[in-house]
């Protein structure tokens, strides 16, 4: 079933029914893996295989690393499950951010494949290789396994891996500044339509978006992205529904619609991290920064691109180098509306952020909660009031974590963006003033029934 199921997954025609009958035979094949993990290993490594790319739309496949890891095992190296197992982990790696694991999955197949005659395993490899080597910045290697995939795929009739050839191809088109090029190939990738899998043709639609975009067709790549975006959902693709979606966030934040860019990231960053689609998050996350730019909040924006840039030195370049020109021009106007010292305090506050903790930053960031217009107070999130509550009864960072269920790091990126917000800083009158404030009467009962914010810090009552 699962085999006959796979088979129908990898062409556009059959795969929406064969995906859902795999949703509905979940169960089954769970207890059959199981079973032959123990008992039947070469049926295991079969299995894994036929269910690894129903695994991947689904957002599953990072999941399942290990697993595919020791059914590999029990393979012989080159033999045809193996090779199948390693491309699967070679993407799965990739997806959870670990190139280096990736490159290596790639690596391993395309070696103990080298002295054969040409073959479509060798092909993916290469394809493989080139996709995470453009990640690691490593673009000239890229484009050599990705022209030389390109050449094997067509002699050998492997239609998946010459899509995957030709997208990476315009990538590093378009990041070398050779744009009309990378549109042209994405268009040629997205012709191929004959033996190859719906989510490979969903992935032309990102790989259109993303080069239609870097050349400034703003418009054509909308209707793209917009497209493939509604075709991913109603395949319940998430793979490519996070990797579209940080792009449609360029094109709002660029087009003025900030609404829309803050639905649409936090659609994104929570698609990542349920699937652990590592590697989709940092873009999520940059988008949040030039989205907090865009809505007048620079120390959110500084504080978002230095956790990316953080991420970046061990992870290797994402982004073409148009986009870094446009962000530097960003960062030296958020640093002019911040001043010296508190641009230093945001980007020292992202550095030290890792990946989960800024992502947690950016969804606190993407809140969907109505915030009003004016400054001070009045802009603190339900969340933001809660934390202020708290502190006014003496808790602690880590007994406000335990409470709320957040991380510690969580807290201090909330009490930083109070911080900014309201220029309160946590001390003995930070509860004081912020509750004055939000609720227009002092927490002190020997005051007034009313006060400004902070009034009654000017004269504070004995005892007090």
């Amino acid at each position: 079933m699962a085999g006959q199921a796979a088979a129908g997954l990898w062409t556009t025609t059959e795969e929406a029914p064969a995906a859902r009958w795999l949703d509905a035979e979940d169960a089954t094949t769970r207890q059959a893996l199981a079973w032959a993990m123990e008992h039947d290993t070469p049926v295991a490594l079969r299995l894994a295989n036929a269910l690894a790319w129903w695994w991947f739309l689904r957002g599953r496949l990072a999941g399942e690393y290990r697993l595919l890891c020791q059914a590999a095992g029990y393979a012989g190296a080159g033999s045809g499950g193996w090779c199948a197992a390693q491309l699967w982990l070679g993407w799965t790696a990739q997806s959870s951010a670990d190139l280096a694991a990736s490159l290596g999955h790639f690596t391993a197949v395309r070696d103990a494949v080298a002295g054969r005659p040409p073959s479509r395993a060798l092909a993916a490899a290469l394809a493989g290789r080139a996709s995470t080597l453009l990640l690691m910045g490593r673009a000239a290697e890229a484009a050599g396994d990705a022209r030389r995939s390109l050449t094997l795929a067509r002699e050998t009739g492997n239609p998946g891996a010459e899509v995957l050839a030709l997208a990476e191809l315009s990538l590093g088109a378009g990041y070398a500044g050779d744009h009309d090029e990378a549109v042209r190939l994405a268009r040629q990738a997205g012709q191929i339509t004959a033996g190859i899998p719906g989510g490979l043709a969903r992935l032309c639609s990102s790989v259109l978006t993303i080069v239609l975009a870097d050349a400034g067709d703003l418009a054509e790549a909308g209707r793209a992205g917009a497209a493939g975006l509604a075709r991913a959902r109603d395949a319940g693709d998430l793979w490519n529904q996070v990797l579209l979606l940080s792009r449609i966030v360029d094109l709002d934040v660029r087009a003025d619609r900030t609404g829309e860019a803050a639905a649409h990231l936090r659609e994104g960053l929570r698609l990542a991290v349920r699937t652990g689609y590592w590697s989709g998050l940092l873009p999520c996350i940059s988008q949040c920064g030039d989205l907090c730019a865009a809505t007048g909040r620079a120390a959110e924006a500084l504080t978002l691109w230095a956790a990316c840039a953080a991420v970046d030195q061990h992870q290797g370049p994402t982004n073409p180098p148009w986009y870094l020109t446009r962000r530097e021009e960003q960062l030296r106007h958020a640093r002019q509306a911040l001043g010296p010292g508190r641009a230093r305090a945001a980007e020292d506050r992202g550095a030290a952020m890792s990946l989960a903790t800024a992502t947690e930053y950016a969804l606190m960031l993407t809140d969907p909660s109505p915030l009003p217009s004016t400054a001070g107070p009045g802009q603190l999130s339900a969340r933001e009031r809660e934390l202020v509550t708290l502190i006014a009864q003496g808790r602690t960072n880590a007994q406000i974590a335990a409470e709320l269920q957040i991380s510690v790091c969580t807290v201090g990126s909330h009490l930083d963006r109070i911080r900014d917000k309201t220029g309160c800083h946590r001390g003995p009158e930070m509860p004081v003033r912020l509750i004055c404030a939000i609720t227009e009467r002092c927490p002190v009962p020997a005051r007034g029934p009313s006060c400004a914010a902070g009034a009654c810090l000017a004269s504070p009552a004995p005892g007090r």
